[in-house]
């Protein structure tokens, strides 16, 4: 007789390097071994089960929830007894509860969340026995296996004990919804254990229950949760000793092998199938509902959105004074309301819309972006800001009948304080319970799986940093591009057995879960308790709170969420709007930017460092080709570079026929009207749905079917499917195959990665805006994008050297003018400069710094070392020195240079005692003679940058120009008056490294010096060849072949030498 056993406690890699399977493998084995069913219990949460839910569903067995509570209530460990060797010292027992409905499954997540929420940091916590009287109903108990509160309980007072642990959770889960559990792993006491359980469970009449306590897939698995346990305790497999696993037996068993293990046991194995057939709950019974929006009295949520957008149309697009731009806004407006009605989305349009009004009304930016641009009816509530009417954007790229999801809302916010303003306004309106951050699953890469398992296997610092600059996470993989030939370029001997294990171990654990994070700006909100959907917990960050599921998990279990985003550049906006009124007498309307060939003209020179978007190698090579010249240019100069129509091999063609070298033509006539703005060239997502509705005679919701089957996520049944229905529309309009062939190919190769044209169109917005600033507000733009580093593509050197050659002068940081930030002065000729703020000192603390600038604000100016040591308190001797090292202290009469002020300083922090003023005093009236001679330059900035990361002097290329002159090296401003195709030498600073996933393993290399900026070609071999010194140089002299066409200029390298930095510590944007 076949045996029906069921695996009700496995625990996968989610339980965060206790667990070391996904959640997927669990269910593949299950199916491989034909079971109908299977629970996963993670450790205190559920924090795998969307995933396991969806695979169990795809792959047609049951899926059912639960998971192993620690609780504090049964006592903790205080030692490993011999027998449990993986127990961590002093955790709680686990107890593990399954979910038998919807109510049990609600109980769960409230229990977990408070004990989570009970934590006023991010710690594990646990539950108490109040906790679980609080939320037994609906919930099946089992006793555990060897981490179990029955196991806890024989170990440390014996049967008596462990009948009083059972009798206990009895009384609180009733006695049909309590069953012994056994496991059988071939541990030493393990078998006395189930014994006593078994006497324990016929004593108090409760059933028996066969599990394997499962922690791996696989026998071959075990290994991979050794390694996490080591590094959970953060210790090496050398001294790990009884922490690990004595064997392999934690993994899914075949029915007939856990048959034969428990043949003596009456009953443990028919009660797997029989509770199985109990646990009704499923995750696509959550019960999840969207809040609704409070509409005033006598008002729908439906009737209340109509009249805001009713306002909103008038206020938008009266001004225009185009009638009929009016009338198709009111048809268009009118078409997506009555779809927002049936579809039941009015709240979820009006939630977006307060909060973009809380955001205004409070001086927050913020702009709508992504597919919401498409909508008029985003556009309508200004949560969008760009016009869908006026540029013919597809709505059914936002939202249609068919596809059955809730639309989607991107919001950009200025990053920090401001965002965080917003999302506390969330909060407070949904509550504590009601609302919270999606998670953001933190996974070993490449670096990562490599230093985390060489340290588990007891490798040296040293050899690991090696091999860490080495290891790539990059997108493109070439030939070269394996771990193991990582390993063999760090000098590691593959083999030793013990390397081999490193590098196998390395690959095994790519993609497993390391902990929990949370996303940058995903809020999801909740008509009720959102602890009732899914477990809360408390995020790293003060005052936040996260759900134990990501993005992707949410959207698949149609939870909706709001995203709310940082975006540097808002911050920079916001800023400049603030700045430019002050110190220009102008006052600026975002909204109302004038196009202007100035502006225009920097973009067509590449002239582009610090604006949004179009300041990459790439942006920079295209655009003088692009050469843009009106809004829409810009549009599609953002959405050119990327993968879809790189990939799509669009970018060349499009590039020829902007620069009239090659004839607009289009795979039929009937699409010229869809691709016209794109010289033929299908560049943008709404596109694609606009050629299957003119070929094919889709409708919008079917033209989206097609976007997002042929999407990430591709469905190659689906696909075949809907290709033969565009066909036969094609056919049907009298195509021909051969054009049908082209078009379909357009569509397939595109879409993969395709970009929304409103998603273009919003960050074109932004970067028209950012270029607008910085070429006719330059001190205004310098010193908001200095005030909101981090962001962007180059560092604060780069920015401040780049405005400098512009023509901004930038002055250092100075302790009787500098404030926090960077600031604005007047100069004697009526110009504006820029002051650098005392926050670019590395290693100040704010405090300290806030403490200055108030104390010279009340007190006036420091008068010497010793007065700033004495009225700033807070200020300790390091960052005193800080400030000396880097010239802050220089305009504090008496002080004559940096090594003056450092022999102050330190003079200054010998004085002690009561009498120090008076010291003071006397020791300024009986200076002793200044014994240091001034830094040199290079001594100046090597204090420069590593003290602030940038320096305001000459540029470290500068003092090296002589040297390199002799060795023919040209600088960046002079390789643009070379001939293409000449042999020539360059040098700089290295500012950039990348290596886009479509470059075939090339890596461009953006070098700085005095004049400029070079960019270099790296091919594959000679980076193969010169790996390291690609990666790690700061310095670097180039030998190549010039590259000198349409007014861009490239060096295919062919040599690579280091130049010696002098110790000088930049920073370079790499591989981002």
């Amino acid at each position: 007789m076949t045996e029906r056993y069921v695996e009700l406690h496995a625990t996968s890699a989610f339980s965060f390097l206790q667990g070391a399977s996904q959640p997927e493998q669990l269910v593949e084995r299950a199916v491989t071994l034909e079971m109908p069913a299977m629970a996963l219990l993670d450790h205190n949460g559920v924090y795998g089960s969307a995933r396991f839910h969806t695979s169990a569903k795809r792959n047609k067995i049951q899926a059912h929830i639960g998971a192993e509570v620690g609780v504090s209530s049964f006592g903790l460990r205080l030692t490993p007894p011999e027998w449990l060797p993986h127990q961590h010292p002093q955790e709680p027992a686990r107890l593990p509860l399954l979910c038998e409905s919807r109510e049990g499954y609600q109980n769960l997540c409230q229990l977990i969340t408070q004990f989570k929420m009970r934590e006023k940091t991010k710690e594990e916590g646990a539950a108490n026995f109040e906790d679980l009287q609080q939320y037994a109903s609906g919930l099946i108990c089992l006793t555990g296996g060897d981490e179990g509160p029955l196991a806890s309980a024989l170990v440390s007072g014996g049967e008596e004990a462990g009948l009083q642990t059972v009798e206990q959770l009895v009384r609180i889960f009733g006695p049909k919804n309590v069953y012994v559990e056994l496991q059988r792993h071939c541990e030493r006491e393990e078998e006395w254990r189930n014994q006593a359980a078994i006497r324990i469970a016929r004593s108090l009449h409760l059933p028996v229950l066969a599990t394997n306590g499962v922690r791996h897939a696989t026998a071959y698995d075990r290994e991979i949760l050794d390694l996490f346990t080591v590094v959970r305790h953060h210790t090496d497999l050398d001294h790990a000793g009884r922490l690990l696993t004595l064997n392999n037996q934690r993994h899914i068993r075949p029915a007939h092998e856990m048959a034969v293990m428990f043949r003596d046991v009456s009953g443990s194995i028919e009660n797997t199938a029989e509770l199985s057939s109990r646990l009704r709950f499923e995750l696509n019974d959550l019960g999840y509902k969207f809040p609704c929006y409070p509409a005033p009295d006598g008002e729908t949520m439906d009737s209340f959105l109509r009249k805001r957008v009713t306002e909103g149309v008038a206020r938008r697009y009266g001004p225009k004074n185009d009638s009929d731009l009016m009338e198709r806004a009111k048809k268009q407006v009118e078409h997506e309301l009555t779809l927002i009605a049936k579809l039941g989305f009015a709240g979820y349009f009006l939630i977006v819309w307060d909060i973009v009004r809380f955001c205004k009304g409070n001086n927050i930016l913020i702009q709508g972006r992504g597919s919401a641009a498409n909508s008029a009816v985003c556009y309508a509530l200004e949560i969008t800001a760009i016009d869908p009417v006026g540029m013919e954007l597809l709505f059914e790229r936002f939202l249609s009948e068919s596809r059955g999801e809730w639309p989607d809302i991107d919001l950009d916010l200025p990053s920090e304080d401001k965002r965080e303003q917003a999302i506390q306004y969330i909060y407070q309106r949904y509550g504590e319970l009601g609302a919270a951050m999606t998670a953001n699953v933190i996974t070993y890469r490449g670096k990562s799986a490599a230093r985390e398992v060489g340290k588990a296997l007891g490798f040296d610092e040293e050899s690991l940093g090696r091999l860490s600059s080495l290891v790539s996470n990059w997108e493109w993989r070439g030939k070269t591009d394996t771990m193991a030939h990582s390993f063999h370029n760090a000098g590691f001997d593959l083999k030793h057995p013990r390397t081999a294990k490193y590098l196998e171990l390395s690959m095994r654990i790519q993609d497993l879960p390391r902990h929990l994070g949370q996303h940058s700006g995903g809020m999801v909100i909740c008509q009720g308790q959102l602890n009732c959907v899914v477990p809360l917990e408390r995020a790293s960050m003060p005052g936040r709170t996260v759900v134990q599921w990501d993005k992707e998990d949410c959207a698949d279990l149609h939870i909706v969420k709001v995203d709310l985003l940082g975006l540097g550049m808002m911050a920079v906006l916001k800023d400049c709007v603030e700045l430019i009124p002050q110190y220009y007498g102008e006052k600026i309307d975002l909204a109302q930017l004038p196009e202007d060939e100035e502006v225009y003209r920097s973009l067509q020179n590449a002239d582009t460092v610090g604006m949004f978007q179009v300041e990459s190698r790439a942006q920079m090579a295209s655009l003088p080709r692009n050469n843009p010249t009106k809004f829409y240019d810009l549009v599609v100069q953002v959405a050119i570079i990327r993968p879809g129509p790189i990939v799509g091999k669009m970018m060349h063609p499009y590039i020829r026929r902007r620069q009239k070298k090659e004839k607009v033509t289009y795979p039929h006539p009937s699409l010229e009207l869809v691709l016209k703005r794109t010289l033929g060239v299908p560049l943008f997502q709404e596109q694609l749905l606009r050629m299957a509705m003119t070929v094919a005679n889709f409708t919008g919701a079917e033209a989206e079917e097609l976007r997002r089957a042929v999407g990430m996520r591709r469905s190659w049944e689906r696909m075949k499917n809907l290709e033969g229905k565009l066909r036969a529309g094609m056919t049907v309009n009298g195509i021909d195959t051969a054009t049908q062939d082209k078009i379909v190919q357009n569509i397939s190769s595109f879409a993969l990665y395709g970009f929304p044209e409103s998603h273009a169109a919003s960050f074109a917005l932004i970067a028209y805006a950012s270029a607008y600033f910085k070429v006719k507000y330059l001190a205004a733009f310098t010193c908001a994008i200095l005030n909101n580093q981090p962001m962007g593509f180059y560092s604060s050197a780069v920015l401040v050297k780049d405005a400098q050659r512009h023509g901004l002068r930038v002055k250092p940081i100075d302790v009787q003018i500098s404030d926090w930030p960077c600031t604005i002065e007047y100069e004697s000729n009526g110009t504006l400069s820029l002051r650098l703020g005392l926050g670019y000192a590395k290693r100040l603390r704010k405090l300290s710094a806030e403490a200055l600038v108030k104390s010279r604000v009340q007190d006036g100016p420091f008068r010497s070392a010793e007065d700033l040591a004495l009225r700033v308190g807070s200020l300790d001797r390091k960052e005193l020195t800080l400030l000396a090292r880097i010239g802050a202290l220089n305009k504090i009469d008496g002080i004559a240079h940096r090594r003056d002020a450092l022999w102050q300083v330190e003079r200054a922090g010998k004085l002690e005692g009561p009498l120090l003023r008076q010291q003071s005093d006397w020791l300024k009236d009986n200076a002793e003679p200044l014994p240091l001679r001034q830094m040199e330059i290079g001594e100046r900035l090597i204090a420069d940058y590593a003290g602030t990361g940038l320096t305001v002097d000459r540029h470290p290329m500068y003092r090296r120009r002589t040297e390199l002159r002799r060795q023919g090296v040209l600088t960046a401003e002079e390789l643009r008056k070379c001939k293409d195709g000449e042999f020539v030498r360059t040098a700089g600073c290295v500012i950039a490294r990348q290596r886009p996933g479509t470059a075939k393993g090339f890596i461009f290399i953006s070098m700085e010096d005095e004049t400029g900026i070079a960019n270099v070609i790296v091919t594959p071999d000679l980076y193969d060849r010169d790996r390291l010194l690609v990666t790690r140089s700061k310095f670097l002299l180039t030998e190549g072949l010039l590259q000198n066409q349409d007014n861009v200029v490239h060096v295919k390298a062919v040599r690579l030498r280091e130049l010696c930095g002098n110790g000088l510590e930049l920073r370079s944007h790499d591989f981002q």
